[in-house]
């Protein structure tokens, strides 16, 4: 009995793909390339590339003066917010990036090598971008700390929460340009862009707390409901803000006592801000005693008068007598005093009433516990 014939396979090999020691011999036969071409491009061109490093080195020192006025801008300090955004993006500038600028400027002129044309245009991309980026950082950190009015050495402000914002502005921006330079050099970005989306996502489904209070903390940087130092109240608690952090506000309570509360909290809360009138309003009630003469009851509105005018911050609004109580004549006294400090304006307070109970002592007018009707 013949056996079956085996079919054998005519197919030809797929050939194998380039090897370790094949890529090294690629990369080294463009690096000998790139050495012949720039040795006979400064052989037959040594005049245009002598007046091109002139104009370079011109064209590098400008882009330096630039950066030192920057410089000059930030450390003086004055001429307004945008004068000391712009100084700060200036005086980032990097010295490579100048140089490369100066250098892509006159290549046309200098008439280089393919070669020497495409590493200087794969320079140029990669600083450009990374300088763009650091350009873009500078500025929106600087609207940040304008509107916050405090930078990542003030403690006493939103300094830590300006410092996080800082990290996470730099981490966005710089992968950005990551992404950027690795697709104009023909890297395919997709999957690394789908990557980054995806992780995006899960890392703001599974911190989305942390993200509502940092945005609570954004809108406090630049809505300014409120600033440290302020007195303010909310829901039934008051006290003076201490610090603003990223995630929470505290708040010293008049009790004593460090209340801190969630910035997305306290924000979806109806706020009272008694550190931004221009006056606060005061009343000083009293009672006097029902055998004080008339003549001397009638006197009582012109003497607070005196008193309250004598200080230059107060205000008299009106006083006079309000009613009748249980033991003795009602009076009432109100009056502003402009200033938004909360401790001036209690020591006026304190002030006005004092000298009142002096000037009416002085008058013999007894004064009383009582109650209205």
């Amino acid at each position: 009995m013949a056996l079956p014939k085996v079919k054998t396979s005519t197919a030809t090999p797929s050939p194998p793909g380039p090897g370790i020691s094949e890529s090294l011999g690629n990369a080294h036969a463009q690096l000998h390339l790139l050495a012949r071409q720039s040795v006979e491009w400064v052989v037959h061109n040594s005049l245009q590339i002598v007046v091109s490093a002139v104009i370079g080195t011109a064209i590098t020192l400008a882009l330096l003066g630039i950066r030192t006025l920057g410089t000059r801008l930030c450390r003086e300090g004055r001429g307004g917010h945008w004068r000391l955004i712009i100084g700060r993006m200036f005086a980032k500038t990097s010295f490579w990036f100048c140089v490369i600028v100066a250098v892509r400027l006159v290549d046309g002129y200098a008439d280089a090598p393919p070669a020497v044309d495409r590493t200087i245009n794969f320079f140029f991309t990669v600083i450009t971008v990374f300088q763009a980026a650091v350009w873009t950082r500078e500025f929106v950190l600087g609207l940040i700390e304008h509107r916050a009015g405090a930078d990542e050495n003030d403690v006493s402000g939103l300094g830590s929460a300006i410092g996080i914002i800082r990290l996470l502005v730099s981490l966005a921006l710089f992968a950005i340009a990551a992404v950027l330079v690795l697709d104009n050099l023909g890297v395919n970005v997709t999957g690394l862009i789908a990557g980054l989306g995806i992780g995006g996502i899960a890392i703001g489904l599974a911190a989305q707390g942390i993200f509502a209070d940092l945005f609570a903390a954004l809108a406090i940087i630049f809505d300014r409901p409120f600033r440290r130092g302020d007195s303010i109240s909310w829901s039934g608690t008051s006290g003076n803000v201490e610090a603003i952090g990223l995630k929470s506000t505290r708040v010293r309570a008049l009790s004593g006592e460090l209340v801190v509360i969630a910035n997305r909290k306290l924000l979806d809360q109806e706020i009272h801000n008694f550190a931004r009138l221009d006056r606060r309003r005061n009343t000083v009630d009293f009672a006097i005693d029902y055998q004080t003469p008339p003549e001397i009851v009638a006197r009582i509105p012109d003497v607070v008068k005196g008193i309250v005018t004598q200080h230059p911050k107060c205000v008299l609004v009106r006083c006079g007598l309000i009613g009748f109580g249980v033991g003795g004549i009602l009076i009432e006294v109100v009056f502003d005093v402009r200033s938004e400090n909360y401790n001036e304006v209690f020591g006026a307070r304190s002030a006005v009433s004092a000298e009142i109970v002096a000037a009416l002592g002085a008058e013999k007018v007894a004064f009383v516990n009582s109650q209205p009707k």
